[in-house]
């Protein structure tokens, strides 16, 4: 059984809250227990944190024992070179989600700090982009 992590950062605790019209209307809560039903054969962990050194420290933590990581790092993953070097640092493969397309918003939106860290991207699928980032670790052999 697989164990993957999901990460999630600044203001996403308010999803389902939180500019339904760019976020959706669903919170996280009610897709991660879909996405738990929907693959019984992976292990899905949860962490979400509106704090930049408490993100970096749950990378610490888990980095070089879970399968893998999806991190959507929200605001911080255009600000944050700390975010960067701690997902170079660990060994656990991640990948980068955006529930928006970040490339059709403010072009400050534009840069990720941290794709280049990442083993991919997913972005603008709105909350499947998680559920993709998913079923890409599940295809890895």
């Amino acid at each position: 059984m697989k164990t993957i992590q999901i990460i999630n950062g600044p203001n996403l605790n308010l999803l389902g809250k939180r500019e339904p019209s760019v976020y959706g209307n669903e919170s996280f809560k009610n897709y991660l227990e879909q996405l738990r039903i929907r693959y019984p054969q992976c292990h899905i962990e949860y962490y979400q944190s509106n704090i930049e050194g408490e993100l970096i420290n749950k990378l610490h933590e888990i980095g070089f024992s879970t399968d893998g990581i999806i991190l959507n790092a929200g605001a911080y993953t255009h600000t944050s070179i700390a975010l960067h070097d701690a997902i170079k640092a660990i060994t656990a493969p991640v990948i980068e989600v955006h529930i928006s397309n970040v490339h059709a918003r403010e072009t400050f939106r534009h840069v990720s700090m941290i794709s280049s860290a990442c083993k991919g991207i997913i972005i603008g699928f709105g909350l499947d982009s998680y559920r993709l980032a998913l079923e890409s670790f599940l295809t890895e052999e």
